[in-house]
């Protein structure tokens, strides 16, 4: 297969033969929260607004990746997504388009009370909540702001809303928050939530990541196993970057994403826009393609899918973490979006 040919086949494939169908669309860098593992105290300097894709730029781009790309979910990130004042329009216009996306979002949960109902009758299908602790001085020492009943009020919020299911993402540190596995366990299967423990990756803006210190997902499993009778989940994989098992016969499931010591790399299907219109064709590529420049000089749909059929073709096999070479992006994953 040639790379003429596969830029020409309306999907984003890749020269290893994976193809995306799941879009992460970063609607902001800007966060409410000052996570300790993601960025300094102080915050970062943000993207100006001239720099961001308006609403209507985003929902087209995201049109482009529907219709011409082959992507059938979308999912929207941040930073902190529910910042952005256009969201439910945003969602409700990507709900609308012809073939219709499973859509989802990736929030901390602040504020998630209170937009849930707009949100599920614009058209969003779930959400991911992060919570990485049950405990609130230890919230507030990890994300320096004291929100814990924020986030705590909107994931009752999105379960009443019909935003289900939904999904705890839950980064665990050792020596501040490793002790908390069952009980996180506890909790999401008392309320009906699904949770997914995820390894901390080298995506912080301090450039701090240190794997000697990183809970691994066989230390996840080992903590879990000791109050819970787990077994691997019979149901396919597929592409989802959780593995998962099932919750003392089930049908409660947990996950675990070890992006850093059991690397899916060879089944991903992800493609990412950011907040600014840049292709990314992995959440640790060194490189980006923009988009921004030739929609706002503009180029068709038929071309911008060109270019991001480009992007994609030269996405690497893995995203090398073990390799001595291996570079952490300059972007932290607030403005890369997850």
């Amino acid at each position: 297969m040639t790379a003429s040919r596969t830029t020409a086949d309306g999907v984003l494939a890749d020269r290893y033969g994976r193809v995306a169908r799941d879009l992460r669309v970063s609607l902001t860098d800007k966060c409410n929260l000052r996570c300790t593992y993601c960025m300094p105290a102080e915050g970062l300097p943000w993207l100006a607004g001239p720099q961001l894709l308006t609403d209507d730029e985003i929902v087209r781009l995201v049109g482009v990746a529907v219709r011409l790309l082959g992507v059938t979910e979308v999912r929207f990130t941040g930073g902190e997504p529910l910042i952005r004042p256009g969201l439910p329009g945003i969602v409700a216009a990507v709900a609308a388009l012809s073939p219709r996306p499973r859509i989802s979002l990736t929030t901390n949960g602040i504020g998630l009370a209170r937009l849930a109902p707009a949100l599920r009758s614009a058209g969003l299908d779930r959400v991911n909540v992060s919570l990485d602790t049950l405990d609130r001085e230890r919230f507030a020492a990890l994300t320096r702001r004291d929100r814990h009943h924020d986030v705590l009020a909107g994931l009752a919020g999105a379960a009443t809303a019909g935003l289900t299911p939904v999904k705890i993402n839950a980064v665990l540190m050792r020596g501040v928050n490793d002790d908390e596995a069952p009980e996180l366990l506890r909790f999401a299967l008392a309320h009906g939530y699904e949770l997914r423990f995820i390894e901390q990756m080298p995506l912080d803006a301090q450039h701090g990541w240190d794997r000697s210190t990183m809970v691994t997902a066989d230390e996840i499993l080992a903590a879990l196993h000791a109050e819970f009778a787990l077994r691997p989940d019979p149901a396919e994989r597929g592409a989802a970057p959780a593995e998962t098992w099932l919750v003392d016969e089930g049908p409660a499931r947990v996950g675990v994403i070890a992006s850093v010591t059991r690397p899916f790399c060879g089944d991903c299907d992800r493609t990412r826009l950011t907040a600014d219109g840049q292709v990314r064709n992995c959440l640790f590529a060194t490189d980006e393609s923009d988009l921004r420049a030739a929609l706002r000089a503009g180029a068709d749909d038929e071309e911008l899918a060109r270019r991001w059929r480009a992007a994609m073709w030269g996405k690497r096999a893995g995203h090398g973490i073990d390799d001595p070479s291996f570079l952490q992006p300059v972007r932290p994953m607030s403005a890369i979006g997850g």
